[in-house]
């Protein structure tokens, strides 16, 4: 039986030092890194799988749940299914993006809690992706209203 050289030896051991870290990706440490996106419905279906996860909460903010509290910059709000049958309650620190409305959808990234209250540490409005360019004589605030009609409201 012929020995291998120095050189092919390291090719040997990179190649399957490789190969462990690619299993180990695949079995073991990529689902603990990885946020899944869910409507509040799935999350509620989850049960005790789904607390204290990474996740990314999508759906649409339910109106008349807004409160907003200036000094401790903390926002509380519902989140529900586009066919309203999940509700999740949210609480969100720092100031929410400026287009940010009642019947607004949002992307919310977070845990759920055992206390049924998701902890989010980033919140994002979803709005038309639609553009035009303003018309002669048209005030931004009219175009606003129309990028706002595009996101639900």
């Amino acid at each position: 039986m012929a020995t291998l050289s120095p050189r092919r030896r390291v090719a040997a051991a990179a190649a399957v030092v490789m190969l462990a870290v690619f299993g180990w990706l695949i079995y073991g440490g990529l689902d603990k890194n990885v946020v899944f996106f869910l409507t509040p419905e799935e999350l509620i279906e989850k049960g005790a799988k789904g607390y204290d996860v990474p996740v990314r909460l999508g759906g649409r903010v339910k109106p008349g749940t807004v409160k907003w509290d200036d000094k401790t910059l903390r926002l509380t709000f519902s989140v529900v299914d586009t066919g309203g049958v999940g509700e999740i309650a949210v609480v969100s620190s720092g100031a929410p993006p400026q287009m940010f409305r009642d019947g607004m959808g949002v992307v919310v990234e977070g845990r759920y809690g055992h206390d049924n209250i998701f902890q989010s540490t980033s919140l994002m409005v979803k709005h038309s992706n639609e553009y035009r360019p303003p018309k002669a004589g048209e005030k931004p605030q009219q175009m606003y209203k129309t990028l706002m009609k595009g996101a639900g409201t």
